[in-house]
């Protein structure tokens, strides 16, 4: 691929995501939203982090698979619900995935 397709796919692409993002204030025009549509949309970003942690932790290119990065997501999500300040998360859930792919696990 040239440098020109890939800076006319990178334009495109923030073309595209500001026009999204203008979608709500254009449509709405300044206007409150109703309270049941409100609740939806804050429900919206946690669902959306749910999806991306999944698929990060148990997706291996076109496949479902549990290896090291599962172990460390697993982890992850145990420190931080014990409220293990979150660089130690980081380090601790890297160290696991390391050592894990270190002894032969995927």
């Amino acid at each position: 691929m040239d440098t020109t397709t890939v800076w006319l796919a990178i334009g495109l692409c923030a073309l595209i995501t500001f026009a999204e993002r203008a979608v709500g204030p254009v449509a709405t025009g300044g206007r409150e939203l109703p309270p049941v549509v409100t609740r939806v949309v804050v429900l919206l970003a946690s669902a959306l982090l749910a999806a991306l942690v999944v698929t990060q932790a148990f997706a291996d290119g076109d496949r479902w698979h549990v290896g090291a990065d599962t172990a460390g997501v697993l982890v992850a999500g145990v420190l931080l619900w014990r409220r293990v300040p979150l660089l130690v998360v980081v380090l601790v859930a890297a160290v696991v995935t390391a050592l894990l792919r270190l002894a032969g696990v995927p």
